[in-house]
């Protein structure tokens, strides 16, 4: 034998299995640790598919049907298609469509959201005129919750509406 040959003793069988097995359960740990760090990027999704992400956690009590509140929001289409955006908009949880009302009432003052509404709890068939909202199409929010007045519906009817009238429409709703 030269100096140059080095002598190699065979890797029995069972060396070999520890060492894939190993390697099978690296490759699962790492599977686990990349799917438990992106929980915080996977949307909640309720019963009738709204999908909400929290980018950060509001405080408090969850915002009710029948609360105003005053937000920042910007709405796009899911090819990216800005539709509307406002700041410091006021708004009454009742008075907006059926998945932003959801939507809010699944969030706490002070927190930021993200949000997709399907279509059919958006604007469904019948989109507002002259916007660039196509039918059925979802939607998507980022809404920054900036103040909450709990019951303003009631207080805003108590203040010179008589009784069993109907709280006119604000201003104009997101996406309108």
């Amino acid at each position: 034998m030269s100096a140059t040959q080095v002598p190699f003793r065979p890797i029995s069988r069972a060396t070999r299995l520890r060492l894939a097995f190993g390697l099978v359960l690296l490759v699962l740990a790492g599977a686990a640790l990349a799917w438990a760090g992106a929980g915080q990027m996977r949307p909640e999704v309720t019963a009738s598919g709204l999908q909400i992400r929290t980018i950060k956690a509001g405080e408090g009590e969850l915002i009710g049907p029948q609360d105003g509140v005053i937000i920042d929001y910007v709405g796009t289409l899911p090819d990216g298609t800005k539709f509307d955006e406002a700041q410091d908009a006021p708004l009454l949880v009742a008075q907006v469509v059926p998945g932003f009302a959801e939507a809010l009432q699944n969030m706490k003052p002070n927190g930021r959201y993200k949000v997709r509404i399907p279509g059919e709890l958006a604007y469904g068939a019948n989109p507002p005129p002259g916007s660039p909202i196509p039918p059925n199409s979802p939607l998507d929010f980022e809404i920054a919750i900036k103040r909450v007045v709990p019951n303003a519906a009631a207080q805003i009817g108590a203040q010179g509406l008589p009784p069993g009238a109907e709280v006119p429409p604000p201003t104009p709703a997101p996406g309108q």
